[in-house]
């Protein structure tokens, strides 16, 4: 049974946690490897073709054993068998949590309920499978007869960054005959540009919203809709071949105009950031296939299985989110840098920033108490080796602690072995110089590296489909166990309705501007003037 009246400050392991913190203050990670001649060894392990080190810590042996203390004495264990099993873990919308249920299969599922369950998701993915087979092979149609070449998603949040980074890390499996494009911005000269480049007659238009409410997204879809008419003459195009639906509310796909057998379900029970292994991962399967999308799946799976069976102190997400604890409440740190060396991942640091700081940028406890503690982490990032010319000089000798995970591929089939062997050999020298530092030269303190600069490495054996999925679900998992921690709901978004609503209130064409604050009020009277 979990601890109704848990707190992670109230468990010994947070105050032992905290006095190492005070009490080992001159550590250094070059030591720990001299003191343990093993250190390299024990602290990495493999979970499928991914494989982690993580002896690059300001982590000492007794700094571990409490933080595994914390993990065991939190509700982690009996949160994370809940969130499996189907219990509404969303406490403030009073919802299930089972993105992994999209990935699972039946020989994983114990109950009837999960049974049932199974058998609607296996179908909603197979009229995924069949959309985009029909897109790929010729067969879907535009109003004219001609064969789709272009397929616009729009949406934003989880239906858009997701599939995003999921088509542009997998390039390497795309259709050439098919070029797939993503609209979220409500800046119109996002779409606008984008329309302009495309035939009407051979576009495919994906809306893609779980509530199918989302004003961004509805906006691009009108401007979508005025463009088809525009070019076409065609008139209430959403009734058309060129527009389908993505959604878990059908109805109201419906009562815009989508005919039934183009709206792509998927369940409530899918939050939006967690949602691309669902029907919102359409433009996936055009993009690789639906074979190699069923691939991303099963290696979302068997992290998923990882997850659920590997003891605690083995346990890759476990050990990274542990790792993330031990810096944002321990050690000051405010933020964490993720840098994959491939550019094909260049949109891996914004896809994660929506998942950690939406999922964990709260505070307030499950108990609705307001939290002490620090929450969530900063995360951003870029690739390998650019942010080398950008922002390494901040991580080398800059005055904040800045935790980083290195990922990359060991192998890599679109390169050549002269550019991948520079290219890891940077992550390489980067890693091992951040930790090792270096003594300023007489007289030039300007050339002082200070080291222990701490850093994950995570390598995959390549960048494949199913390596992808288990990398995604793996920062899935962690941002859990560290909710799971903090005693925060990880999977609701309430942060974001009031400028959601004050937007709305603006927009008001009978707007009252005398409620509005100074600062606002000033900020209309300067545009007024200029239009």
């Amino acid at each position: 049974m979990s601890n109704t009246n848990y707190s992670p400050t109230d468990t010994v392991a947070w105050r032992n946690l905290k006095h190492l913190s005070q009490v080992e203050t001159d550590t250094r990670i070059t030591e720990l490897f001299d003191a343990e001649v093993d250190r390299a060894q024990r602290m990495s392990l493999h979970a499928g073709e991914l494989f982690l080190d993580y002896s690059k810590n300001l982590v000492s042996q007794n700094v571990w054993q409490e933080l595994i203390a914390l993990a065991n004495e939190s509700n982690l264990l009996t949160h994370r068998d809940a969130m499996f099993c189907g219990d509404p873990i969303n406490h403030t919308e009073n919802r299930a949590v089972l993105h992994a249920a999209l990935r699972s299969e039946p020989s994983d599922l114990k109950t009837s309920e999960a049974q049932d369950r199974n058998a609607i998701i296996k179908k909603q993915l197979e009229q995924v499978r069949q959309l985009s087979e029909k897109v790929r092979n010729g067969s879907w149609h535009g109003s004219t007869g001609k064969s789709i070449t272009d397929v616009v998603n729009i949406g934003i949040g989880g239906s858009d960054l997701g599939p995003k980074l999921a088509c542009s890390a997998l390039s390497e499996f795309s259709l050439s005959s098919i070029n797939i494009h993503f609209i979220a911005n409500v800046d119109g000269a996002e779409i606008l540009t984008t329309l302009a480049k495309l035939d009407p007659e051979t576009t495919l238009v994906a809306i893609a919203s779980k509530t199918f409410t989302t004003q961004e997204t509805l906006l691009n879809a009108k401007t979508a809709l005025d463009w088809f008419e525009e070019t076409l003459g065609l008139k209430n195009a959403q009734t058309s071949v060129h527009f389908i639906a993505l959604t878990a509310s059908p109805s109201n796909a419906l009562a815009y105009g989508i005919s039934q057998s183009q709206i792509l379900e998927f369940a409530e029970w899918v939050g939006g950031r967690y949602s691309l292994w669902s029907s919102i991962g359409l433009s996936i399967a055009i993009s690789i296939g639906f074979s190699r999308f069923s691939e991303m799946l099963a290696g979302a799976r068997e992290m998923d299985l990882h997850f659920q069976n590997a003891p605690i102190d083995q346990n890759m997400p476990v050990i990274m989110a542990l790792l993330g604890i031990w810096y944002g409440n321990f050690l000051g740190a405010q933020s964490t840098a993720v840098i994959p060396y491939c550019e094909r991942m260049q949109l891996l640091p914004s896809y994660l920033q929506q998942l950690d700081m939406e999922s964990n940028g709260k505070a307030t406890s499950l108990e609705g108490q307001t939290i002490t503690y620090n929450t969530g982490a900063i995360v951003w990032g870029q690739t390998g080796t650019n942010g080398q010319h950008a922002f390494f000089q901040l991580l080398h000798q800059g005055t904040r602690l800045v935790p980083i995970d290195f990922i990359a591929a060991v192998k890599d089939s679109l390169s050549n072995n002269e550019h991948h062997r520079v290219l890891i050999g940077n992550m390489l020298g980067q890693s091992s110089a951040l930790m090792k530092g270096q003594s300023a030269p007489e007289g030039q303190p300007h050339r002082h590296y200070a080291g222990n600069k701490p850093s994950n490495t995570l390598l995959m054996n390549s960048l494949s489909a199913k390596n992808f999925g288990a990398l995604i679900a793996l920062y899935e998992h962690k941002v859990f166990v560290q909710g799971s921690i903090w005693n925060i709901n990880s999977f609701d978004q309430w942060g974001v309705e009031l400028g959601k609503n004050m937007a709305n209130k603006l927009l008001d064409p009978d707007l009252d501007y005398g409620s509005l604050d100074a600062s606002t009020k000033n900020l209309f009277k300067h545009m007024n003037k200029i239009t």
